[in-house]
This record gives structure tokens, sequence and C-alpha cells, in this order.
């Protein structure tokens, strides 16, 4: 026998169909797939006896009752649309909200709500940390970056500075970010001291300095 591709269609939603009948005679509800099977055999039979598209439409409408559904099917089902062979062409059925009934609202919190977040609590201002400018020389024959969470106060000996006021403070940059002195360069740099358990020497593992090529 062979078949056209819609008569396949049509033979598996029959299928489907039949299996949700069977689901439903046991007593149990129907999920999404079963609901929407039913419904769209349900068109396409009233379209094969040679129903009307409002008949055809009310066919679907009916097929299935709210209350033979699993909670939050009806959000899910929210629309069904269905090719249908009728006596004067094929038609596209468009059902919006096939499962509801006019008298029940959709369940609070179901598929697809929109539930306000909390309010999250106001968190604290984090803690205003000690800074400090310092002029830094270079007298290396070399650039030399130092990274933002060094310990300054350890950084390349070549830079000449007053390194006792820098001890517990680092470059006050963006985490990753670096400054470069190029030879002989002098700038003044912002430092700030380090928070958390790192302590005055800074915190364990912190990236050190580079010099780009020999000192």
């Amino acid at each position: 026998m062979r078949l056209t591709s819609w008569e396949e269609d049509r033979l598996l939603i029959f299928s489907a169909a039949e299996l949700a009948r069977r689901q439903r005679d046991r007593g149990l509800l129907l999920n999404a797939p079963e609901a929407t099977a039913l419904i769209c055999d349900a068109m396409l039979e009233a379209a094969r006896a040679g129903a009307g598209y409002a008949d055809v439409e009310a066919a679907g409408r009916t097929a299935v009752a709210p209350a033979q559904v699993l909670p939050g099917v009806r959000e899910l089902v929210d629309e069904v649309r269905l090719e249908v062979l009728m006596d004067d062409g094929t038609r596209l059925i468009v059902l919006l909200d096939p499962l509801g009934s006019g008298d029940r609202a959709l369940e609070a919190g179901g598929p697809g709500a929109i539930r306000p977040a909390e309010p999250e609590a106001a968190r604290p201002e984090p803690p205003t940390r000690e800074t400090l400018e310092l002029t830094v020389r270079s007298e290396s024959r070399r650039a030399i970056r130092v990274s933002s969470h060094y310990p300054f106060d350890r950084v390349n000996a070549r830079l000449v500075f007053d390194r006792e006021a820098a001890r517990g403070f680092r470059l006050d940059l963006p985490a990753g970010a670096s400054e470069r002195w190029a030879r002989g360069e002098m700038r003044t740099v912002r430092l700030v001291r380090f928070g958390g358990e790192g302590g005055e020497g800074g915190p364990a593992g912190a990236a050190g300095t580079a010099a780009e090529g020999n000192p």
C-alpha cells in the first residue's frame, strides 16, 4: 500500500490519539502530546465527515476537557495549528488556548509563568581602603611591568621608590592589569592597601614583576 506523506501523518496522529484515549479511559490525566493528538484527531475526523470550518474548529475545542489533563498542560498547549482537508480544499485551523473553558484561570506558577524575583537584601558598602601615591623611577635598561595585585614593596629592585611606605600595598588597578616603566622612566602611581586575609605582605601566590629582556 502506497501512502502519501499527508496520509502517513494522519496515521501517526490517529495512533497517538488512540493511545491517549486508552490512557483517558483508564482514568489517567493526559500529558501535552496526548491532549494535542486527541484535539488534532477530532478535527481531522470532523473534516473527513464533511463538517465546515466552524464545526471542525468546535470539534477540536471540545475534544479534551480542562479537567482531563495534568496540571500545567493547558499552559503548555497554548496553541494548536493543523491543516485539514475540507470539501473546498486544504485549510489551516489555529486553536488558541484549546484547553481553556473560559471559566478557569491559568495556574499560578505553571509552565511559562512570570514570577518576580524577591528583592535582594541591601549589600553593605565595601570598606574604604587606604591609598597613597608614590613616585617610582626605573633604573633598568629594559622595560619593567608590575601586575595589579603584586605586593609593591617586592617589585623589581631596579624600580626606585620608598619601599617601606609601600609595604602592604599594591597598584590600584583592576585584576590582571599592569603598569609599565620604560628605561629611565619616572612616574607617579596610586597604591591601595591589600584587603582580605593576605596581611601586610599581600596575598600568597600573587603574580610578580617582569622585565622585558635582560635588566
